[in-house]
């Protein structure tokens, strides 16, 4: 993603796909979700500086794990009350959901390295003890 964009007040798909590095179609796609509508000039689609930002946040969410249908829920909940007050709660919500789902997964992750590393330890055991067995 370019860091030396400067705003303006109307984007081509072409121009949010080569700024945020992601295929026209998904672009597409996240209109079709109803996530961002660019206005329209005969077959071209005119995205606003609205757009960009709800794209830049399509993003953003995915990379930290929310689903379409939570980001969707955001945005509904910011266009139904602007001073954001329950958007920040239910955002509060669902950044405390994923931090505990990926707490889970570390605890889970741990779990199966300490097994692995017992499983790796008893073999290079029983590989000594072949090795001496041999060896006699």
């Amino acid at each position: 993603m370019s860091t030396t964009h400067s705003p303006q007040s109307t984007y081509s798909i072409s121009d949010l796909s080569k700024e945020f590095d992601i295929t026209t179609r998904s672009i597409r796609f996240y209109e079709d979700q109803g996530l961002i509508k660019p206005k329209r000039r005969g077959q071209t689609r005119i995205y606003s500086l609205k757009d960009r930002v709800r794209l830049k946040l399509i993003l953003r969410g995915k990379r930290l794990g929310f689903s379409l249908a939570e980001t969707r829920r955001l945005f509904e909940l910011y266009d139904a009350d602007k001073s954001s007050s329950t958007q920040l709660n239910t955002m509060l919500d669902l950044v405390n959901e994923k931090k505990s789902a990926l707490q889970q997964q570390m605890d889970d992750i741990k779990v199966v390295l300490m097994e692995l590393n017992s499983a790796e330890q008893q073999c290079r055991v029983a590989l000594e003890d072949n090795s001496l067995k041999k060896s006699k």
